[in-house]
């Protein structure tokens, strides 16, 4: 019985002290990365619209309720973007693309893998296009993502990251309909993160 006793107290103290171990880093995580967003151009109008792809900075902040679950908003600045017709230039917009995601982080010792899945906001602003012409402002739509954050010292990690965040708008002239445009990007990212 006392062998017993003592296996359990010894399994409490070693589990208690990886939990806190776990714990010492802390629940928050900030993120900086370059990320480059390659747009899927989709569009149903018979404009040929498309957007150009470019490379944008982004901020995160997660949160850990457990070891491997987080929640994370992204965050940028508005991107302007040129919209072509048919391969010509007709105009321009800009577009705030917040995003939070639910991620699950795998234990693993060393390089530390993640998947996520949440929701986008998309705000469109400073739209510029020919008289007659524009497009819903608001989009809202799906993003998931995989992702890998690799220990270089204490508490910042080198990370790579990969989304797929699903942006529409519907576009009209004349205030008939057209069709929509679907950018729906794939963002590739690379950056920092600091666990506090």
């Amino acid at each position: 019985m006392k062998k017993n006793l003592l296996a359990v107290a010894v399994l409490c103290a070693l589990t208690s002290g990886a939990a806190l171990a776990q714990q010492s880093e802390g629940p928050w995580m900030v993120r900086a990365r370059a990320v480059h967003l390659d747009s899927a151009n989709k569009d149903s109008t018979p404009l040929g619209l498309t957007i150009n792809n470019k490379t944008i900075p982004e901020v995160d902040v997660s949160y850990f309720f457990t070891p491997n679950v987080a929640a994370e908003l992204i965050l940028t600045v508005p991107q302007k973007h040129t919209l072509s017709a048919g391969g010509a230039a007709i105009g321009s917009l800009k577009h705030l693309p917040p995003t939070l995601l639910v991620q699950y982080h795998f234990n693993t010792s060393g390089i530390k893998p993640y998947v996520g899945a949440g929701l986008n906001y998309t705000r469109f602003s400073s739209v510029k296009l020919p008289a007659g012409v524009d497009i819903d402002r608001n989009s809202f739509g799906a993003a998931l993502q995989i992702g890998v954050d690799i220990p270089l010292q204490k508490n910042l990690y080198l990370n790579f990251d990969v989304k797929k965040v699903f942006i529409k708008t519907d576009v009209s002239a004349g205030g008939a309909k057209l069709g929509t445009f679907k950018a729906d990007p794939v963002l590739v990212g690379v950056g920092l993160g600091w666990r506090f």
